[in-house]
């Protein structure tokens, strides 16, 4: 066993002689331990090199993968679904000012035509792109024009954005949805959740009116209150702030 002193020390009697190879025992067998360990764990190594650099060669080639993936399939996807978006959304935007020929405009926005894809198609072929989330939006808003309310409904709940506009315009749908089939309740629901999901001048007061409304269909009208006095204090500029104080004299009574 290996010995470890002090350099120029030198015990005075035969106590300290005996105290210094005590210690220099110990520390020896604290080495040979680490030398030991040393040497299980170069063991260990050399045993399982193999799956040690497979596991580092998978990690790799799952970066690299993600990598190309996310370069040159995912972008080009995206970008193609950008384009594609931008024909049924033509059809779209001219059936909301051409009352004589919307429905048949709604209809081409949802189907395509002239060999381009509708927003049923983008959902389809275009999944997990941006684009095909907001073709969800647009078939969810063409059906509630549509009167098909439950496929507004499926298209506009499975539609997800953090946009301030967007994300509430969506609630709001599904609101105007469960209203048309005579689910007051429900819709109630979703005009507060379109009210709670930003503040904005455009989103806010629509639907604190129209969820005022519904709470006085429901015998709700302290929750109505709250929802007229709302549009006053802090949306006094806005279209739902004429005649505000007509319904809200109508709660207190």
């Amino acid at each position: 066993m290996a010995t470890y002193k002090k350099r120029g020390f030198k015990p005075k009697n035969k106590a300290e002689e005996v105290q210094l190879d005590e210690q220099n025992s110990t520390t020896a067998e604290v080495f040979n331990t680490l030398d030991e360990s040393a040497s299980k764990t170069e063991a260990w190594v050399q045993r399982n090199q193999n799956y040690i650099l497979g596991a580092i060669g998978a990690i790799a080639v799952a970066v690299l993968g993600y990598l190309g993936y996310n370069e040159f399939i995912q972008k080009p996807k995206e970008a193609s679904a950008a384009n594609e978006l931008y024909y049924p959304q033509q059809y779209f935007d001219q059936a909301l000012t051409n009352e004589t020929a919307k429905d048949s405009l709604f209809t081409l926005a949802l189907n395509g035509a002239e060999g381009k894809y509708g927003f049923l198609d983008i959902i389809e072929e275009y999944k997990g792109t941006k684009a095909a989330n907001l073709a969800k939006y647009s078939a969810g808003m063409t059906y509630l024009n549509l009167q098909q309310y439950d496929e507004a409904i499926s298209h506009l709940e499975s539609f997800s954005s953090d946009d301030a506009v967007l994300g509430a315009m969506a609630k709001g749908g599904i609101g105007d949805a469960f209203s048309q089939l005579n689910q007051p309740g429900d819709a109630l629901e979703y005009y507060e959740k379109a009210v709670a999901h930003s503040l904005n001048e455009y989103t806010t007061p629509r639907f604190l009116y129209k969820a005022g409304i519904v709470a006085i269909e429901l015998g709700e009208k302290e929750k109505a209150l709250s929802f007229f006095e709302k549009i006053k204090e802090e949306f006094a500029s806005s279209q739902e702030a004429n005649g505000i104080d007509a319904l809200i004299g109508l709660t207190k009574n």
